[in-house]
């Protein structure tokens, strides 16, 4: 039985019955790493020694009849910009490779409470900013374990590479925008990006001070799984409130169940831009899946005030990043100044007018998304409305950069609006690609999101951990 091939409820299970132990676990992770991980280029710092000591210390806990997590023994990734305690936080920046963390974030002590391991640091993209491909200074490119002339995706990259080769079962990861929800796509695995305030967590990671605004409603923690059940597993696991987190609510896990299968909105083109047909067939492989289900599923033209919402996505963050952009170009290589130039150019910041005219877009734009979610409870749409693209398009020039942002447009709008969503494989393409969906839910229906992308699974399956090509 090759241990890394198994899911982490599997694992956990095993772990928990003693069929196996959390030490063969890590060790046969170790081994996929140490085998897998030149070609990829996924795990950046590996915590083998720690690892080990963890799993050591949960079988001895086996052994004294202690019961043990939900996840004993799965080890999972953890993105460069999430701390964890001892290990440098180094945003993938040479300058910050000694920035050891003082102790772990909230999802990781959360998930190492319910039994998980962190295995290793995962690979991003310079301090986050520097474009969707996954390319750090410190760590180099990740490579699509499908096809290396195709990006990974990002800034997750790391993790969707680890999870869809068996490096790992689990990776944790973010998304402001699509980070986990793209690489799971480009990697054929699957990911959730939470609600706004469902998962905890201190963003006061360079320093003392709270980051801005933007930043603390745009970026969610998330969790990348080759399954829709271990994300769920991960879900139950990192959701509540938190003290160091005012903004996480304590909102049920679970909503009222629905008295029949939810009926769910169809938009495969949002703000009618255009869509590739492998795109459009992975949508309608998934509209199938879900009316075999037994759910009612009515494509519709649009959604409320799309294209207004992506500009508002995009002007945000822009906006709070322009004053300090003169210092952290000092900090970033010639590509990814590149790419922040491309991104101001095409989005100038607003002044203070306009964020008050967006702070009152925002909130109408919110209520008509959920009179639309009375009627349809779940969006199905796009995660990227194109096959996986070459590495580091968007900072190549000003077209493709704005190529790659119209393509995960659905991703920023839902960003922006705080909804969460479930990124679900539906296949490979014609050309051997992975390709995915994404199921959008009103604000704290995780738990209907995660039940229509099993139906989606259930029915088309699932087809990681791969060997890299």
């Amino acid at each position: 039985m090759l241990l890394w091939k198994l899911p982490a409820a599997a694992l956990a299970a095993a772990v928990r019955t003693g069929e196996v132990s959390a030490r063969e676990v890590v060790d046969a992770h170790l081994d996929r790493i140490a085998e897998v991980n030149p070609q990829v280029n996924a795990v950046t710092q590996l915590l083998a020694d720690r690892s080990c000591a963890a799993a050591d210390g949960i079988d001895r806990r086996r052994a004294a009849g202690e019961t043990l997590g939900p996840l004993a023994g799965v080890p999972f990734t953890v993105k460069e910009s999430t701390p964890i305690e001892g290990v440098p936080t180094t945003f993938g920046l040479r300058r910050f490779s000694a920035l050891t963390a003082r102790a772990d974030a909230v999802p990781v002590a959360r998930l190492r409470a319910a039994g998980a391991i962190p295995i290793g640091h995962s690979n991003l993209p310079t301090l986050i900013l520097s474009g969707m491909h996954t390319r750090s200074e410190l760590y180099g490119d990740t490579r699509n374990p499908w096809d290396a002339t195709r990006t990974p995706g990002g800034s997750s990259g790391g993790d969707g590479a680890a999870v869809a080769t068996g490096l790992a079962p689990l990776g944790l990861g973010n998304d402001s925008g699509g980070s986990v929800r793209v690489p799971a796509s480009f990697c054929g695995v699957a990911a959730l990006k939470p609600t706004t305030g469902r998962f905890p967590a201190d963003q006061r990671v360079l320093g003392p001070e709270d980051p801005g605004l933007a930043s603390q409603l745009l970026v969610v923690d998330g969790p990348l799984a080759r399954t829709v059940g271990d994300l769920r597993l991960a879900y139950e696991t990192l959701a509540g409130p938190d003290p160091r987190d005012p903004r996480a609510v304590p909102v049920p896990l679970y909503g009222p169940a629905p008295e029949r299968p939810v009926r769910v909105a169809l938009v495969a083109d949002p703000g009618g831009h255009g869509v590739h047909p492998t795109v459009r067939a992975a949508l309608d492989r998934a509209a199938e899946a879900l009316r075999d289900a037994g759910h009612e599923v009515h494509e519709l033209a649009d959604l409320p005030r799309f294209d207004e919402t992506t500009e508002y996505y995009h002007s945000f963050p822009v906006t709070e990043f322009a004053p300090s952009w003169p210092a952290v170009r000092e900090l970033l290589g010639e590509a990814a100044t590149r790419y922040i130039d491309f991104t101001m150019r095409r989005t100038p910041p607003m002044d203070a007018a306009g964020l008050m005219r967006m702070a009152s877009a925002t909130a109408g734009i919110r209520r008509e998304w959920a009179a639309l979610m009375q009627d349809y409870p779940l969006v199905l749409g796009p995660v990227f409305t194109e096959p996986p693209v070459e590495p580091g398009l968007e900072s190549s020039s000003q077209e493709g950069r704005d190529r790659v942002a119209e393509a995960m447009r659905l991703c920023c709008a839902t960003t922006l609006l705080g909804l969460p969503a479930v990124a679900v494989p539906t296949g490979l393409a014609e050309d051997g690609l992975p390709v995915g969906v994404q199921l959008v839910g009103s604000a704290f229906r995780e738990d209907l999101c995660l039940a229509a992308a099993q139906s989606v699974e259930d029915r088309l399956g699932t087809f990681t951990p791969v060997d890299p090509r």
